[in-house]
Order: C-alpha cells, then structure tokens, then sequence
C-alpha cells in the first residue's frame, strides 16, 4: 500500500488520468466522430490533457478544499 503522505499525490494522479482520459474522449469524439484512426488521436489528446490536469489538480486542491470547508455545513 502507498503511505498516507503521499495521499495528495496518488489522488491527483488518478483524478487526473480518470478526468483528462474521459473528457478527451468525449471531446475527440464530439469533435472527429468515429474516424478510423479514432484511438490514435484519442491517445495523442489524452497524454496532453493529462500532462496539464495532473500538475493542475495538485496546485488546486488545496483552494478547492478551503471553498467546499465553506459551502458545507458541518
């Protein structure tokens, strides 16, 4: 198992590649359709994507913590 420490880190890197493989897909589908070499150019937005959302989640998640410790009720 990894350790807690590094929770911040194992949680940014699969929302990041959960988050960037959907939504390059639906983008890529949306924008191309099911063109023959759909996969190639599905894998080629996905690796972009996730090589911004990875760094991006991890600057992020802590603003995202302080606005939703705001909006809920505890």
């Amino acid at each position: 198992m990894i350790a807690k420490k590094y929770e911040a880190l194992v949680f940014a890197l699969v929302m990041g590649a959960f988050m960037s493989g959907f939504m390059s897909l639906v983008i890529t589908y949306i924008n191309l359709g099911l063109v023959d070499n759909f996969r190639e150019m599905w894998l080629g937005a996905y690796w972009k994507a996730f090589v911004i959302a990875f760094p991006t989640i991890l600057v992020v998640i802590p603003q995202v913590r302080k606005v939703v410790g705001v909006l809920v009720v505890k």
